[in-house]
Parts: structure tokens; sequence; C-alpha cells
């Protein structure tokens, strides 16, 4: 039992010992005491005066004394007003210590939950690259997994490629009209950018088409649905969808180029996925429920053939499930890829990863999936977050303005390099080793300055900001924990168990409860869905880490048993940062 239980738990007894009133210890309020007060722990006496018949220092007084007496890890107690502040003995935390050491993988849950979270990240389409705004997706999406799985839940993570649709055929139409068969291979450009390409491509001759048609008097509306290559891609969609021979082999190439280029750029962003769904396999079973939704009156048709569902009802509006031509929107194959997902795996919750451009999206889809029928349509969860925005302002794919994950995970390498360089933190490291740790370092500033902010939050992202040794960055962390390493590495014997009746200074015993808070930081992570909470812990722990190394001796300690005691304490807390860091999906560096 942790102190917090035991003191809850002998508060409620003494409660009952001395005033003769039996309390439940959810009535008991327990905090951490003030800095500016003697103590640990601090019970909120006022509740209790009203069973004391006695003022609040009374109360506390009286309260602190039975508690002395009957918890050995009481060193002494003090009241102020009606605060009752406890102080913990030494040998407890020392104790603390020792526990954490005995434990391989601290901050995860020691056994499963019987809990399973399906989570969808990713959710890239086949006509770019992937660029920042995916990056922030990607790494939310795994940190959050793995805090889950780190809670002791059974984690299935998933993507979905949407592979479909009037998007994914401008970049097609574009390729015949202006690539002269270029191919990856020829042109020496990665699939993904190569595609991303004629997307652009596709955009500028659009809006070229729809100028020169206004120009003609066509109005603007008019001008946009009549444009030829526009005319041509919503043809092309059509043709897809009946099983055009020629369009199928011609996305199948094009796709086979954007899947293996998404492949290399998550390999280096070290994102992986249990699972891959495809729209183009799951847009038909949508289809198909949407059109006995149709029949058993839960939607309606216009005349025009559209299918659509009214959602007055619930305060919204009437939502598009089917085209005019019978063709699939988004909802659509959301459905019909939920039910295959809630059919093969039935997790207790599905979490969905996607921007706050898509909070109506999610709450529509529940909604429909519940008019269908669907008893799993309330297990659906939408993780939205914030956009991620460039000093010099928004991204728009198809006007080529984003910065591409790959372009953004070559340059803050870069940088490490040469901050890395400038700052002499690798003197004595091989070529490769120096190669290995620019790798690691770019990607924690890139990881670490995303994830550090909470996902609700729209953020701005400056790479020159998110790689530097001081402050709260990742690579300030590794930095932490290489002078860990190489302290260690000092000593010929690794420390072990600490003697629990030496004496430690407070910021000793400060960095212990420091230690000791990382299993519920975990949980609060897992239940907010949010990395935030683990990165500024690691932040919070690395500074007060850095604060213990230049105050206290560690090497040069004569006193032994103290020298262990510290020399454990640092290796706990390296064991700690790697537990946090790796929940971000941060490989920690040993020398630096």
């Amino acid at each position: 039992m942790t102190i917090e239980g035991l003191l809850t738990a002998k508060v409620s007894e003494a409660v009952e010992a001395c005033f003769g009133v039996k309390i439940e210890e959810k009535d008991v309020q327990l905090q951490a005491t003030r800095k500016e007060f003697a103590g640990d722990l601090t019970v909120v006496v006022f509740p209790f005066t009203r069973l004391s018949r006695k003022s609040p220092e009374e109360t506390g007084k009286i309260l602190g004394e039975y508690l002395k007496e009957k918890i050995e890890e009481i060193k002494d107690y003090n009241v102020v007003k009606g605060f009752l502040n406890i102080e913990i003995s030494s040998a407890y935390w020392v104790g603390v210590l020792n526990d954490i050491d005995s434990v391989e993988k601290y901050g995860y849950a020691n056994e499963p939950s019987g809990r399973k979270i399906m989570i969808e990240y990713s959710s890239p389409n086949t006509n770019k690259p992937l660029h920042l705004g995916h990056i922030r997706n990607n790494l939310l999406g795994w940190s959050v997994s793995e805090i889950q799985k780190a809670n002791g839940h059974d984690v299935m993570m998933v993507t979905l490629v949407n592979d479909r649709g009037v998007h994914i055929c401008k970049s097609m139409v574009a390729w015949q009209h202006f690539a002269n068969g270029a191919t990856p291979e020829s042109t020496g450009i990665k699939g993904d950018h190569l595609v991303g390409d004629y997307y652009v491509a596709f955009d500028k001759a659009y809006k070229a088409q729809i100028k020169e048609l206004m120009e003609q008097g066509m109005d603007e509306d008019s001008a946009k649905k009549s444009a030829p290559i526009m005319v041509e891609a919503q043809e092309m969609l059509r043709k897809w969808e009946a099983g055009d021979p020629e369009v199928l082999k011609l996305w199948s190439m094009m796709n086979g180029w954007v899947l293996k280029g998404f492949d290399e750029s998550y390999a280096r962003l070290g994102v992986t996925f249990d699972k891959t769904y495809f729209e183009s396999q799951t847009y038909k079973k949508g289809k198909d429920t949407v059109l006995k939704g149709l029949a058993d009156g839960v939607l309606y048709q216009k005349e025009s053939g559209s299918v659509w569902c009214d959602l007055t009802p619930d305060g919204l509006d009437h939502k598009l499930l089917l085209r005019d031509d019978g063709t699939s929107v988004y909802m659509t194959q959301d459905i019909g890829t939920a039910q295959d997902r809630f059919n093969e795996f039935n997790p207790d919750e599905q979490i969905y990863v996607v921007g706050n451009e898509q909070n109506y999206h999610f709450q529509v889809l529940k909604l429909i999936c519940g008019k269908l029928g669907f008893d799993w349509a309330d297990k659906i969860t939408h993780l939205s977050y914030g956009m991620v925005e460039l000093p010099e302002g928004k991204m728009k794919s198809r006007e080529g303005t984003v910065v591409d994950a790959d372009d953004l995970m070559d340059d803050v390498i870069a940088t490490a390099r040469v901050m890395s360089l400038e700052a002499g933190k690798l003197e004595g490291l091989s070529e490769e080793e120096a190669a290995e740790t620019f790798r690691r370092v770019g990607l924690a500033g890139l990881k670490y300055f995303i994830l550090k902010v909470d996902p609700q939050k729209t953020m701005l992202f400056n790479p020159k900001e998110s790689i530097d040794f001081n402050g709260n960055t990742g690579p300030f962390i590794q930095y932490s924990y290489a002078r860990i390493k190489s302290v260690l590495r000092k000593v010929e014997t690794s420390p072990v168990k600490a003697d629990i009746n030496i004496a430690i200074a407070e910021k000793e015993q400060e960095l212990i409860k420091s230690l000791a808070k990382l299993p519920a930081v975990v949980k609060e992570a897992g239940d907010k869905y949010s990395p935030a909470v683990i990165a500024n812990y690691a932040y919070e722990l690395a500074k007060a880490f850095n604060q213990f190394y230049h105050d206290f001796p560690m090497l040069k300690e004569e006193d032994e048993n103290l020298r262990n005691f510290r020399l454990l304490l640092a290796a706990n807390c390296a064991k700690a940062l790697k537990s946090a860091m790796g929940m971000l999906g941060i490989e920690m560096v040993e020398r630096m």
C-alpha cells in the first residue's frame, strides 16, 4: 500500500477512535504539502471539526498524535490552521527507492487490465507524402498506444489508408497529362513525393481552366464544375467504382509507389501498426449498410438519388451518405470500417486520432452508427487534436506549401549535428556512433517538441527551438540521461539496495518523491490520452536530477552507504527517464 493509501485509511480510523464517528475513506481529503510548510502530505482537517466539536487546530493535533503513534513511517507533524501537515521519515523514502529499483520496467502496469483498445492513427491519403500534420498525428497515435499498453491494456494499433476517391483520381489524371511515363525509378524521386507533385500539378491546371472559363463569361461555381480536368477526375472515379481495368491498373501502380514511400517514412519516424485497413476494401460494406438503413426507413433518399440521414432531432443537420451517382463519401467507408473492426476484434473502445477539423465528422459517425442499430456506437472515441502551424502560417497540400515529413526529419537531424558539434557533446565517438547520435537527438527534438503540447491545443512548430540542450526539450532530457550513464560507467560494480537507516537530505528525498510519481503520471496520461503529461514529467525529473547532481557528490562521497544510495538514486532516475521517454517513442543516448 502506498503511503497515501495508508494515511487515508488511518485518518478514517483516527476519526472514529478519537471522535466516535465512522467516516468513509473517500471523505478524507489528502494533498501534497505546500512548499512553504514542513511536511510531505497534508490532511484537510476542516470537515472533521463538526465531529470533534473542537477548533481546527485542536482537531489537527489530536489526529496528528494518533497518526504518529500508529504509523511508524511518520516522522513528525505540524498544524497550520485547518491543515495537518505530515512529515514522512527518510527511511520510508529510501525504502521506496529500493522498491523502485526492484522493478525492471518501472512505470508499467504489473498485471493486464483485461481492457481491449483499438487506436487508429495516421490515415493518410495516397495522393501526397506525409507532412508535418501527419507527424503530429502519428506521434500522438503511437505514443497514446504505448501509454495505454503501459497501463496494462491490450492495444491494437491500426491505420486506414484513404486510397480511393476523387482526390486520388486528381493525381492519376495529372500523371496521365503531365508525367510522360515518369516513375520513381526513372526520376529518382520517392514515390509518395512523385505522386504528390502531380496532385499539385492538378490544382494548378484546374485553377487555370477555371480562370479561362470565367474569362469566357461563365460564373465561378459553374466554371469549377465544368473545368475539363475536374470532369475527367470525376469520371475516373466512376470508372474506378465500376471496376474499369485500365483505371484500376493505373490506380494500383501509383498507390504502390505511395505506400512504399509511406513505409520508408514510418520506419524513420519509428512508427508501427498492427494492421492496415484500406478504404478501397471497406467502402462497399459501408455502402451496403447505408442501403439497408435506407430500406429499413432509418435513412431517406432524395429524388436525385442521393441518400441522407436526418440528424435534426439531434440538433444537427442532414448528412449525405451516398451521392446522386451512388458513389460513397468518407462517412460511408467509416461506417463499413467500424463494422469490420468491431466484428473482428470487439474492442472496449475504438479511438480515432484525427485533427479537430473533423470533430463534426466523428460526432455524426457515432450518431449514425447508433441509429443503424450498432450497440458499439457508444464505444467510439475521437481523440481530437489541434493543428500544427509554422511561423510562416498554415500549410496547404494542393498548393504545395506543406512541410514534408521526410524533409522535416532531414532538417532536425542536420540541426542536431550542427548544434551537437558546436556544443562539443560528441568528443571521442566514432563516425558511426556520432551519426546515430545525431539521428536520435534530432528525432528526440522533433518528437518531444510536438508531444509536450497538450493534444487539444493548436501548436506552432519551430524546428530550431526543438534542438536545444537546455530548457524543456528532448535533447536536454537525453543529455541528463547520458550524464547519469557517464557517472555509472565510472563505478566498478552496480549500486545495491540502499541502507534505509542513512540520513538523506531534503532534496534527495524530493527526488525520490519525483521518481515515485511515475506510475500515477502514466495512469493520468492514459486517462487523458495525453503524452504531454509524460513529457512534462520527464522534464521535471531531469531538472530535479541535474540539481541533485550539482549539489551532492556521488563518486567523491566518502561515506560508502551514502555513495551507494546516491548512485542507486541516479541509476533509477535514468531508468524512469528511459521508461517515460520510451512511451514518447524517444530513444535515449548513452554518451553525449
